[in-house]
């Protein structure tokens, strides 16, 4: 496999590949769709120095030609090798990152205004950007962006349309970032008037649902039948359940979860919750019975990721968002055969602050336990204590029917 000018990498590749968790019949194919690049190389004499994207497109062009098997990750592995050779300043190609829209490079400095100026989460930044991003492409498209020119109208249109393909709070967000876009552009002097005031209202009133959550026993038949705990994959997904169920973290919480952030001496567990902010919580016994047996006998030892919980197929990385924690509940309630309206991890929260008030807690102790800044928030809680609101409720004028 060390014929050709790439022959001398082959060792280093193999060895990314084994720390990234890949296994070793997929490194094996890898390493010899390279080492037949570095032998294509060698016949077109082309130095290891001069490689550029182009000639990986002419030799997977040339194995197809000639009657090499493709597999989907022949690509990725010949892309590999050249990441392997920029990243060591070996060959002369630069990648040209595309160039950004006037409404990208606006979007940029936007985010930098609410790191810098306004001190917002990564969070927070990440939800606000598609909506600003589609505000602004509706309005200039990829040409030139003139904010003097904006209007009531602009904004009031864009706010009609955007809510019509929105569901429950993201409409409400969407309204929050445009009208925290517009501040910014009259800070910057950009427009005159205060855009921001047009943003229209969307009715959301406060307590106005219910929390979805799952009835007790169900979390119970999850936690008992949704995990086969003698794999890996298995014992990762009910340690990520029992943060959910015991502690009601939210998705995003247990994603963000890395090794330090475990104090096995005192048997607590720290938090990073919304803005950025880091609550200590005490770690109950069978969670951290389960979060040792992942650490022991299911997470990956390969992996220089420093997150808690990582993929299972490689490259094996921590989870990209609080999604894949979704869909580790998704798939738990369809194996414990539980029909619930609700897929996401946020009713295991729920059912936690429910359980609780059942057995006497009180709203100040659930605010507690789920890391509430406002009592306001945990206050819709109080609307699924039925048997508190019963004792309230006025007599049917005329009695019973």
């Amino acid at each position: 496999m060390k014929e050709g000018p790439l022959g001398g990498y082959i060792a280093l590749l193999a060895e990314q590949l084994h720390a990234q968790g890949f296994a070793r019949q997929s490194s094996r194919r890898k390493l010899q769709v390279v080492a037949g690049f570095s032998r294509w190389l060698k016949q077109k004499h082309i130095a290891v120095n001069q490689v550029i994207s182009r000639h990986a497109s002419d030799y997977l062009r040339f194995r197809k030609r000639v009657g090499y098997r493709f597999q989907k990750g022949d690509p990725a592995a010949i892309a590999h090798v050249l990441t392997l050779l920029r990243e060591r300043k070996i060959t002369r190609e630069r990648v040209l990152q595309p160039r950004p829209t006037p409404s990208e490079r606006l979007l940029k400095e936007y985010d930098n205004y609410l790191q810098k100026e306004r001190c917002l989460s990564l969070a927070t930044r990440i939800s606000y950007g598609p909506f600003v991003h589609q505000f602004l492409m509706g309005r200039f498209g990829r040409g030139r962006v003139d904010l003097s020119v904006l209007r009531a109208t602009d904004v009031i249109k864009f706010v009609r349309r955007a809510a019509g393909q929105l569901k429950g709070k993201r409409v409400l967000l969407m309204t929050t970032a445009l009208r925290s876009f517009l501040r910014f552009a009259r800070y910057r002097g950009e427009i005159t008037l205060d855009l921001a005031t047009c943003v229209p209202a969307v009715a959301s009133w406060s307590l106005s649902t219910l929390p979805k959550s799952l009835p007790p026993a169900q979390v119970e038949q999850v936690l008992a039948h949704a995990c086969e705990r003698s794999t890996a994959v298995g014992r990762r997904d009910y340690a990520i359940l029992l943060l959910l169920a015991r502690l009601g973290l939210r998705g995003g919480e247990v994603c963000n979860l890395v090794l330090e952030d475990i104090d096995w001496d005192s048997s607590r567990i720290a938090i990073r919750g919304k803005g950025d902010r880091v609550a200590r919580l005490p770690m109950p016994a069978d969670v951290g019975k389960a979060i040792a047996a992942y650490l022991q006998n299911g997470r990956p030892r390969v992996s220089g990721d420093r997150r808690l919980f990582l993929r299972v197929r490689a490259p094996l990385t921590g989870f990209k968002a609080q999604g894949s924690v979704g869909s580790v509940v998704k798939h738990a309630l369809q194996r414990a055969k539980i029909d619930s309206p609700r897929k996401g991890s946020h009713q295991f929260r729920h059912t936690l602050a429910t359980t609780m008030l059942q057995k006497g807690s009180s709203l100040s102790e659930i605010g507690e336990v789920l890391r509430h800044r406002s009592p306001d928030t945990t206050a819709i809680y109080a609307k699924v204590d039925l048997l508190s609101l019963r004792s309230l409720a006025l007599p049917w004028p005329g009695g019973a029917p």
